[in-house]
């Protein structure tokens, strides 16, 4: 959900799903599940579902909406709910689950305001005893802590950015955040692995957190940052490819190829030991991104055919495979790879990244670029999700 990128022309290599995304990814961009994991999870973990529905009235609707992008109906969905009060009989946590889904769809539609006043509507203490199952002794017997989903926790912390405050408030909240999860981690793993200790889940959220705040210091050029904050993550699982590859990504930005190339090839000796498409095509979009550096673009064109050959909607494989003909003076071609998966692969090519850098080549291409460009606008019109910014095509 980071929109500190300007749609300004300039043509956009992507290293990773990750950095390709205007959205944190977590989520990718941020996933809809995330939305309704809360601290402990609103019920015992030894209590089953058949669906998620069992967990909170129509779960699996929203859950279907935010899959494919309906952003605005998932807004309907919440304020039905709201108006009809059809959550009002039911236990506390089913409203806040609602409260995160229509906070994510928000910030989504880039409704910061809206958002805002969402979230004004909870105490200003996220902590408040309303938000603890302890009070409710009825609705979650035995059960202690917060239910407050972490995402309302996450999307709080990202807020003040988007309403155009210091970036400092958001920097705050999110090192408040990391801190608060980093707690938690200490206290389950001092229970013991075991029922409700659930450490890999709180696991992922540092890892998040992590990726989120070195988005933040890295739109600021802060590489140094960025490598502590990832060496600390590094200290506790050493032998994590994606992580790695993402020490490597910085590296590369701050000169340092040496350490970079002794970083992908530590990935590469990973990556061998296991199986997987998607284990083989970070492999070789590293190398490919080796051969960039090198101005060997033929070089990477091949590494990344290889990767599109393995997995056809590798987004980060396409983007870079057009960039890196552009910079071999083959702009018909780079023009051809981008269009060629907009039809292809649509759920995976109507990527801002992708659309801005198709846009720039049809301006250095075209006389008529305006005339293309509108025709490709209303394309994406009709099948790009509702977050899809619309002013990438810088029409």
């Amino acid at each position: 959900m980071d929109r500190e990128d300007d749609h300004d022309g300039t043509l956009q290599l992507a290293s990773s799903v990750q950095s390709l995304s205007l959205d944190p990814s977590s989520s990718p961009s941020f996933p809809a599940a995330a939305a309704t994991a809360t601290d402990d999870d609103p019920l015992s973990p030894a209590t089953h579902f058949a669906t998620p529905s069992d967990l909170c009235f129509e779960l699996d609707s929203l859950q279907d909406l935010a899959a494919r992008g309906q952003w605005r109906a998932v807004l309907d969905k919440v304020t039905r709910a709201r108006s009809l009060s059809l959550l009002s009989a039911r236990p506390p946590h089913h409203k806040l689950v609602y409260l995160a889904f229509s906070l994510l769809a928000l910030f989504k539609l880039r409704r910061f305001r809206d958002a805002d006043r969402e979230l004004h509507s909870l105490d200003h203490d996220l902590d408040s005893p309303r938000y603890r199952y302890e009070s409710y002794p009825d609705a979650y017997p035995g059960r202690s802590g917060s239910m407050l989903p972490f995402a309302v926790r996450y999307l709080h912390a990202e807020l003040p950015l988007r309403l155009g405050s210091d970036r400092a408030d958001t920097l705050d909240r999110l090192y408040g955040l990391l801190d608060l999860v980093r707690s938690r981690i200490r206290e389950k793993e001092g229970d013991g692995v075991g029922a409700g200790a659930r450490p890999d889940l709180w696991r992922r959220r540092e890892a998040f957190l992590v990726a989120s705040i070195c988005r933040h210091h890295f739109a600021h050029q802060e590489f140094d940052v960025c490598l502590l904050l990832i060496r600390e993550l590094l200290a506790m699982d050493p032998s994590d490819p994606v992580l790695l590859s993402s020490l490597a990504y910085v590296q590369m930005q701050i000169g340092d190829l040496e350490g970079c190339r002794a970083t992908f090839a530590r990935v590469e000796g990973l990556c061998g030991q296991r199986s997987g498409v998607e284990f083989e095509n970070l492999v070789g979009r590293n190398r490919a991104l080796g051969f960039v550096v090198a101005k060997d673009y033929q070089a990477a064109v091949r590494e990344y055919e290889a990767c599109i050959e393995r997995d056809p909607a590798d987004v980060v494989a396409i983007n870079n495979k057009a960039l890196c003909l552009m910079y071999s003076r083959d702009l018909s071609d780079s023009i051809k790879v981008l269009e060629g998966a907009l039809e292809r692969v649509p759920t995976a090519a109507v990527n801002e990244m992708v659309v801005v850098n198709l846009c720039s080549m049809y301006e250095l291409a075209y006389v008529n670029h305006g005339d293309i460009k509108g025709s490709l606008s209303n394309w994406i019109a009709r099948v790009a999700p509702d977050d899809f910014d619309s002013s990438c095509t810088r029409i």
